[in-house]
């Protein structure tokens, strides 16, 4: 054990390759015989189509057509009846808790959940934050010996960037379904009258939603994404951190759900080079990006040193101003955390550049 972390046993990690594997499954066959509704059949010219029935989150009817009369419409009857694929996740949600698994708190688990129904993560949305840093537990099979739970859900999507940009032919009602969940969520806004990306429960105002993008040509003005439908708020430096996401499972004894989230080595840098641009009041902030950075930091120095090393040459291969920051960053991190090895091996990587 260390000041950092300790492992999950190895009931546990193979607890969590389990619900990874069967969310995997769930997502990819994913079809009507999961959605809550019933099948309908309408006769046209002597012959029965079946048509599946169900309403959205938001309340709105709709139907599916499935196909004639036959077998394959009876098979996916019979599914239905059956228990789906979805529905299993909950026991082994419940298993892999039991065994010492980390879990979100159910009520961001339902506003996870219901981004992921609408679709927001089939679209190339991210969770990021600490939500993205608990997942990490999981994940790499550990346990985090310090965790700062926040009430805050920070969500991410290139936006603009063209090297990520979304799919033309999806789109995503975010802000439908962040309506569904009738829990009180009021958009926030700016200094400009508009949406700020940002949602809050006013009687709660530390339980809030941020939609975040990288920031681009057009300034750090909000975004209206116009087939996300929902304002991105832009901010420096992100683009590095949402490039090559992985997928993993968040879940509490509610059930489970697949998202993606950044790659850890390509999120602990992130926190390095934007903790220094944090001033004021939000240097408490700072202060939690550099412990999930040096949590982070702990393992992947020993675990995942390969991909660490990829990930800073990626850093300083993007010139100066990159370089500048990382090493503000480093230089905060040895003094917070002397006995950091990791911390070493990137000063000993961004001294030379820093110094011409």
């Amino acid at each position: 054990m260390n000041r950092f972390y300790s492992d999950l046993s190895l009931t546990a990690q193979t607890a969590y390759a389990q619900l990874l594997d069967a969310s995997l499954s769930a997502e990819m066959t994913r079809s009507v015989a999961d959605l809550p509704g019933s099948f309908n059949a309408k006769t046209v010219k002597g012959r029965r189509y079946w048509y599946f029935q169900y309403t959205e989150p938001s309340g709105k009817l709709r139907q599916i057509y499935v196909g004639p009369e036959g077998d394959p419409v009876h098979r996916l009857m019979h599914r239905k009846a059956g228990s789906s694929g979805m529905a299993e996740l909950g026991p082994l949600a419940r298993s892999a808790i039991a065994l010492g698994a980390a879990t979100v708190l159910p009520r961001h688990y339902r506003v996870i959940r219901r981004l992921a129904d609408y679709g927001f993560f089939r679209a190339g949305g991210l969770l990021v934050g600490t939500h993205a840093f608990l997942a990490y537990s999981n994940m790499l099979g550990v346990r985090w010996i310090s965790l700062e739970r926040t009430q805050d859900i920070d969500f991410a999507h290139a936006g603009k960037s063209l090297a990520l940009a979304l799919p033309g032919n999806v789109e995503v009602r975010t802000d439908e379904a962040i309506a569904s969940l009738s829990m009180g969520f009021l958009p926030v806004s700016g200094l400009n009258g508009k949406d700020a990306g940002s949602y809050l429960v006013p009687a709660e105002p530390d339980f809030r939603l941020d939609f975040l993008t990288p920031l681009h040509r057009g300034g750090d003005a909000p975004y209206r994404h116009p087939r996300l439908h929902v304002t991105l708020q832009p901010l420096p430096f992100m683009e590095f951190s949402l490039e090559h996401p992985e997928q993993a499972v968040v879940f509490c004894a509610d059930g489970a759900v697949l998202v993606n989230v950044p790659a850890p080595e390509r999120f602990a840098l992130h926190k390095l080079i934007v903790q220094g641009e944090r001033e004021g009041a939000f240097r408490t902030k700072s202060n939690k990006d550099l412990a999930q950075a040096a949590h982070l930091l702990a393992y992947l120095g020993e675990h995942r040193a390969d991909a660490l090393h990829d990930a800073v040459r990626d850093v300083l291969s993007r010139g100066r101003g990159w370089t500048a920051r990382i090493g503000k960053g480093v230089r905060a991190l040895r003094a917070a955390y002397p006995e950091l090895a990791a911390a070493a091996m990137l000063a000993e990587a961004v001294a030379p550049l820093e110094s011409r």
